[in-house]
């Protein structure tokens, strides 16, 4: 099923209408559906490199809004958040999340982990609906998901753009390892910012 709809993704991505179904996939992405947009970002900067800066817009807001949807679904909607969390196998993972969130230093790790989200191969739509379910600030959630996705689909767009095929072949290879270890260093670097400013507090 996966690379079925991989190399769906891969079709719409050539088509005359591709920032259409691209502004589509890359809002159910974060709720529900299992490609990331990236699929499409690449081929598409590729092929038309002077549109990269628009590609990267549509993919970012429209990730968003679809993220935003995700949390309405954790939210809102408790059985469908619940099946794709456990179509994914996340749902045992939420148990006590909610109570443990009510201390600051579980509100800062959840920030965290909704930055790696956004950012690493980690099933971003899990976390979208995941922050509905447990209630996180919805403000805050918006906010760190317009950075983590913005800061994701910038790098594809843009070494998509520097690169061409040598960033896509690399992409295929080693783009998960990439952005994992990326946005790790992303994350400590904030953390380590966070403790530095509490201690001067």
């Amino acid at each position: 099923m996966f690379n079925t709809l991989y190399k769906k993704c891969l079709i719409l991505a050539a088509h005359k209408s591709s920032k259409y179904y691209l502004a589509l996939v890359s809002f159910i992405e974060s709720s529900f559906f299992p490609i990331p947009p990236d699929v499409m970002v690449i081929p598409m900067v590729i092929s038309k490199k002077t549109d990269f800066i628009k590609i990267f817009f549509i993919t970012t807001i429209f990730s968003v809004l679809g993220g935003v949807l995700g949390y309405f679904l954790g939210a809102f909607f408790f059985d469908i958040g619940m099946q794709i969390m456990s179509f994914y196998g996340y749902e045992d993972k939420l148990s006590n999340l909610k109570n443990d969130l009510i201390n600051s230093e579980s509100f800062y790790a959840w920030l965290g982990i909704l930055f790696l989200a956004g950012f690493t191969p980690l099933p971003y739509k899990v976390f979208t609906i995941a922050s509905g379910l447990i209630s996180f600030n919805f403000l805050v959630f918006i906010f760190i998901s317009l950075i983590s996705r913005g800061l994701r689909f910038f790098l594809v767009s843009y070494f998509a753009y520097k690169f061409g095929d040598f960033f896509s072949k690399f992409m295929d290879k080693h783009g998960s390892k990439w952005f994992t270890i990326v946005g790790i260093i992303i994350v400590i670097l904030g953390f380590m910012i966070y403790l530095l400013l509490r201690s001067h507090a």
